[in-house]
């Protein structure tokens, strides 16, 4: 059984938090935890990962039992459904000119048990951290080619002043390209899914410290805010995390 806080602040910068978070939760225990980082004039950002979020959220729930019976099945469902609010977002974003070129990022969770399915589109993150931190997905960002194309190192990557640029957004084309992800949760303490406005202001040593401190999963979550905050805040910073050790929320 997991337990999970979910935090979402607007920083210190930023007049519009266009971020969104939520994770729902089915019947018989299958968790669907979502993190959408919106971009585009106008707050429109703030439309999109809403959209995206909220889309995907009710079809979760709505769905048959036996959708979710298999990994493959799940698989394709998270696949395919997010295939179709991308479809919805864009659609949305060329009849309506206050939104037009709106898109989000994106992390979506299918958890059950010590199972996890994925889908990650953009530079939004997940990580598991059990004996040691390690980052599940993989920026679809500019830098990131650069560094396969061995023009910058992945040091120089983290300081890179297009860091931010990244080529995959939910909405923003009629078709998306989506990672999935499949992988055991066994031996992870803890599962982390966030924006940039966490994963771009703390390094890994700085997030595991936190999480593995003795506080309640909720300070530990109001602790992470405070420190992106205190490091400049620039970004809106939002994450679930969640842990099955059973501690005190």
């Amino acid at each position: 059984m997991f337990q999970y806080v979910i935090e979402s602040d607007t920083g210190r910068k930023r007049e519009v938090n266009e971020d969104r978070v939520a994770v729902l939760k089915r019947p018989g225990g299958l968790l669907l935890a979502l993190v959408a980082d919106g971009m585009g004039g106008h707050n429109a950002g703030d439309v999109a990962s809403r959209m995206a979020v909220d889309e995907l959220g009710r079809r979760f729930m709505e769905a048959d039992e036996e959708t979710f019976e298999t990994t493959e099945e799940k698989t394709a469902w998270l696949s395919g459904q997010v295939l179709q609010v991308n479809r919805l977002v864009y659609e949305h974003s060329i009849t309506h000119s206050e939104c037009k070129g709106m898109g989000t990022t994106l992390i979506a969770a299918l958890i059950e048990e010590d199972d996890c399915v994925l889908c990650h589109i953009g530079d939004s993150r997940a990580y598991v951290i059990g004996p040691s931190m390690a980052q599940v997905t993989r920026d679809h960002s500019y830098v990131n080619v650069l560094v396969d194309n061995g023009e910058i190192t992945q040091q120089q990557a983290e300081d890179h002043p297009k860091k931010n640029w990244i080529l995959r957004s939910l909405g923003t084309e009629p078709d998306i390209e989506r990672e999935m992800h499949h992988f055991s949760l066994a031996g992870t303490s803890y599962f982390l899914i966030c924006t940039d406005g966490l994963s771009n202001k703390l390094n890994e040593r700085d997030i595991s410290s936190i999480v593995r401190s003795k506080a309640s999963l909720s300070q530990k979550g109001k602790a992470l805010i405070a420190l992106a905050n205190d490091l400049g805040g620039e970004d809106n910073i939002s994450f679930v995390l969640l842990t099955a050790l059973g501690e005190e929320v």
